[in-house]
């Protein structure tokens, strides 16, 4: 046998092993990188969860102008409640950053048309309540004022002849008619404008009319909100069931007539 061609005998078992420490080395640095990347993630989701569950949220005035402005044309993009729900925490995001920035806004498109589409409660009402209790903070957390300011609201908007804003800059130049609802619910609301106005779901004119809504309820929602920063805030808002026994709204006969189910009253 030639001399190029012996063989060491131990070299074999001296490669194996220096082979597998290689290996062995490179799966414990893999192991320490995911273990300290899962630390980290666990310390941001730990972080993330203390400050989005701690209320209230810190919260500065906004003008209620402006944010009727950016509802209005937020409506063109995410519509009713999305769109509420964006002209208020994208300002928030900017002049607060966290825990604004930490919710994923456009999310709550899915509140479009009374619920994806399914004509409940109006996804403007519904923003409301999501911006209400998010800031303030939901009743878990100790105060019934976030509660209590979405239900004002959602009263405000049964009572009120909508739209009040006007926009700025409207989408179109038709003159944009205003009606009571008597109602919080969206199929209650448009059927009744539309009813009034002659107007199709599809038109334009009832299309900027629920823009202008959306933009409407964002302007009352700062507006409460402000007081609310200046702790001039006196809720004038309800809990129906304390007065009809079962989750209601209070104008149920204005569609049901007289053939509303009048449930057991508790005992007083």
């Amino acid at each position: 046998m030639k001399s190029h061609e012996m063989k060491d005998e131990g070299q074999g078992d001296l490669n194996v092993p220096r082979r597998n420490l290689l290996v062995g080395a490179g799966a414990l640095a893999a192991g320490m990188l995911l273990t300290k990347a899962g630390g980290l993630l666990g310390t941001a989701q730990a972080k993330a969860q203390a400050i989005t569950e701690t209320w209230p949220w810190p919260y500065v005035k906004l003008d209620p102008d402006e944010t009727a402005e950016l509802a209005y044309n937020e409506w063109y993009r995410v519509y009713c409640g999305a769109g509420v729900f964006s002209s208020i925490f994208s300002q928030l995001r900017e002049k607060v950053g966290e825990p604004y920035t930490l919710i994923p806004i456009d999310a709550f498109i899915f509140l479009e048309g009374g619920m994806v589409g399914w004509g409940t409660i109006c996804g403007s009402n519904a923003g409301a309540n999501l911006v209400t209790n998010m800031i303030i903070g939901p009743r878990t957390a100790g105060s019934d004022d976030g509660m209590l300011m979405g239900s004002e609201i959602m009263q405000w908007y049964s009572d009120t002849q909508l739209p009040t804003y006007k926009p700025k800059n409207p989408r179109i130049s038709a003159e944009i008619p205003t009606t009571i609802s008597n109602s919080p619910l969206c199929h209650v609301s448009v059927g009744r404008w539309m009813k009034a106005t002659g107007k199709h779901l599809g038109s334009d004119e009832r299309r900027d009319r629920c823009a202008r809504v959306t933009a409407s309820v964002a302007h009352q929602t700062v507006t409460l909100l402000n007081q609310w920063h200046d702790g001039k805030y006196r809720t004038k808002g309800t809990i129906p069931a304390a007065s009809y026994g079962i989750q209601t709204q209070h104008n149920c006969t204005s569609c049901h007539g007289s053939n509303v189910p009048m449930p057991p009253m508790a005992k007083r």
